[in-house]
């Protein structure tokens, strides 16, 4: 039964593969090879499983290239709009720069107005009480000028009849004359004295007029200065809010900051010091107050700007890259059970450029065990940054370096298992989170 079925599996196959002799001559003679039914399908087989297998593995491959350059790209538009943003953020924080000086330049501008309008009113208001009392002591010396004439006049009128009581008319009539005389002198000093006081009185309405008009012109300039602290005051406050909440969530106390910056200030363009045009002794303005609240909210503008550039806000990594591990407890890469990562991961490609994060100085440039080649930048606020797994190291120790400087090269070097950067932020020499200090600053930079 056995056979029979073998041989009409033979017979079929031998229809469908006929036996093929394969002829091989030399110079002296000639040999064949006989290739067999069964030999053509195990041949026909083995064809069929390596072109399938080449095409499965043809189209696994491609889908992987196609999936890695997607993930490329979508990293690359990533990163094309976090470079976006941070330019509209910069850009954004220049324009409120710059309206703050300019807010600042009308601001001075209009403190000198009203300071020259407050002299012009003070200088009004002592002429005002000098007219006034000179046209007081006018008025006094034209009463008793007018007193002096009635009593004159009576005088005159009784000296008058005593004379024709006592001598005769020739005599009467000269001494009459005299009597006339001094009245009329007295009548012209009387009449000079009333046109001086009618001239007073019109230079003391000029200047309560110009009084008046002067003090319009305050309040009109009083409401425009209003305006004016109104838009400062808001500029300031758009402008501070942000970098008080970027210090916060990176762990920080914004006043204990600025008190260290304010402490080891010594450049030009720090502190600002508050105005005072109070000369008397008395207690400061609302103006003036407010003035110095805005003067304050630039001061603290101005040493978060210092502060910013000391502290490690900024990207170690700008060409195209992928996180590739965070901070926290995770899986020992190398097999060794559950270990404590210390930083961040950032895989590129190899020799991407490595940037310092903040303003600092070197204190470490070399090899260091499971880090490979390692950079140690110690920056203000006991701060530090490490930048592991390098391969190549372009800071010397004891070199100072600014935020954005080239420090090195991305590298596989030391404990590695791919080319990448192993980030670290030290505070008081305790690891903390990268990610803190880079989302702190996000909406900022």
């Amino acid at each position: 039964m056995l056979n029979r079925l073998a041989y009409r599996m033979h017979q079929s196959l031998e229809r469908h593969f006929p036996e093929q002799r394969l002829f091989l001559k030399s110079d002296t003679e000639t040999r064949f090879i006989r290739l067999r039914s069964t030999t053509q399908v195990i041949a026909l087989v083995g064809g069929t499983l390596a072109l399938a297998w080449t095409i499965v593995a043809t189209a696994l491959i491609m889908m992987d290239s196609i999936g890695a350059g997607s993930a490329r790209e979508q990293s690359a538009r990533q990163q094309a709009l976090y470079e976006q943003r941070l330019n509209a953020l910069s850009s954004d924080r220049d324009l409120r720069a710059d309206e703050a000086a300019r807010a600042q330049e009308r601001f001075n501008v209009a403190l000198a107005q009203v300071s020259e309008m407050q002299e012009r009113l003070l200088a009004s208001e002592d002429r005002r009480r000098e007219l006034e009392t000179g046209i007081d002591a006018i008025q006094n010396t034209l009463r008793r000028t007018i007193k002096e004439r009635d009593e004159a006049r009576l005088e005159a009128d009784r000296v008058t009849v005593a004379l024709n009581e006592q001598s005769g008319g020739a005599t009467e009539m000269g001494r009459a004359r005299d009597a006339l005389a001094t009245l009329e002198i007295l009548t012209g000093a009387l009449g000079l004295t009333a046109e001086e006081r009618d001239a007073m009185l019109s230079e003391a309405n000029a200047a309560r007029e110009e009084t008046r008009t002067i003090a319009e012109e305050k309040r009109s300039l009083e409401l425009r200065n209003d305006a004016i602290f109104s838009k400062l005051e808001e500029a300031v406050t758009v402008s501070v809010e942000p970098l008080d909440k970027m210090f916060r969530e990176a762990g920080m106390s914004p006043d204990d900051l600025l008190d260290t910056v304010r402490k080891g200030y010594s450049g030009q363009g720090g502190p600002l010091t508050p105005i005072s045009f109070s000369t008397s002794g008395s207690g400061p303005t609302p103006e003036e107050l407010r003035a110095n609240a805005i003067l304050g909210g630039l001061d603290r503008m101005n040493l978060y700007r210092i502060a910013a550039f000391k502290l490690p806000f900024a990207m170690p990594v700008k060409g195209s890259f992928r996180w590739t591990s965070g901070f926290g407890y995770r899986k020992d890469p190398k097999g060794y059970g559950t270990r404590m990562h210390e930083g961040t991961d950032m895989a590129g490609a190899y020799g991407t450029a490595i940037h310092a994060t903040g303003d600092g100085v070197v204190t470490h440039a070399g090899w260091d065990n499971g880090y490979g080649r390692l950079v140690k930048i110690r920056h203000d606020f006991g701060i530090e940054t490490r930048y592991a797994h390098l391969s190549q190291i372009r800071v010397e120790v004891g070199q100072r370096v600014s935020r954005g400087d080239r420090i090195g090269d991305m590298g596989n070097s030391g404990r590695s298992t791919g080319t990448h950067l192993h980030y670290e932020v030290r505070l008081g020499g305790a690891a903390v989170n990268p990610m803190t200090f880079i989302k702190a600053a996000k909406n900022v930079f």
